[in-house]
């Protein structure tokens, strides 16, 4: 599996050892940091992390094309397929969907999201409770799908927090990664800047982490049980 790193604190979190856990073998690449990505995704499965950009900022980020184009490649080749966040809005991007940025009102730390009745149906969201609670940190936003997409997921502030494409390629808005002490460590002035009480935010996700991560380890699971049966 490779997986895309695009920010030094967006790592793959719990992610990491919840795959790892399921007998998968991970090569994480840092973008940001300059590490090369592959010409070829050959066979194996694509996890595209979070960052602070645009689908297409390549200004910003001068390795999203390699970024979209190993995603095209996925999808073509049907590689099972996760993207988080930022690596959700470049599937639907890649995928012919439409990314605005500072869209709508921000959403950060532990937010419940509504599991749509497609879901029940869906792979890896299938068999979870109707509303699970997720870690969010975005101000950009999915506008539409790409067509023949599956929608699965939203929230009050958000419109599409899951969806996927074809058989094995899912976006989620969320952060399935993220844990409580991820929210801690959040800029505080930024978070405030934003309408949010840090300290609020931090108390929210603890609360509601037995809950989420015993959800999104399921899903992350599902996930590699896809990989792995490819």
């Amino acid at each position: 599996m490779l997986v895309v790193q695009n920010t030094p604190a967006g790592g793959p979190g719990r992610v990491d050892g919840w795959l790892r856990e399921a007998g998968l073998g991970l090569e994480v690449v840092r973008a940001y940091a300059g590490e090369p990505l592959p010409v070829s995704l050959g066979s194996r499965a694509l996890v595209v992390l979070g960052g602070g950009f645009l689908p297409d900022e390549d200004g910003r980020a001068p390795w999203l094309p390699a970024v979209r184009r190993l995603t095209g490649q996925a999808l073509e080749g049907g590689n099972p397929v996760l993207g988080i966040c930022l690596g959700g809005q470049l599937l639907a991007h890649v995928a012919g969907g439409r990314v605005r940025g500072r869209f709508g009102e921000p959403e950060c730390g532990s937010t419940p999201v509504r599991l749509r009745a497609e879901a029940r149906r869906d792979p890896l969201f299938g068999g979870l409770s109707g509303v699970v609670p997720a870690i969010e940190r975005h101000v950009d936003a999915i506008v539409g799908l790409p067509p023949g997409a599956v929608w699965l997921a939203d929230s009050e502030r958000c419109r599409y927090q899951g969806f996927r494409v074809g058989e094995c390629a899912w976006g989620v808005q969320f952060h399935p990664e993220a844990a409580a002490a991820d929210v801690r460590g959040w800029d505080r002035d930024w978070l405030r800047a934003r309408g949010f009480d840090p300290d609020r935010l931090y108390e929210r996700a603890v609360a509601d982490e037995p809950v989420s991560s015993a959800a999104w380890a399921a899903f992350t699971r599902r996930f590699a049980g896809i990989v792995a049966g490819g």
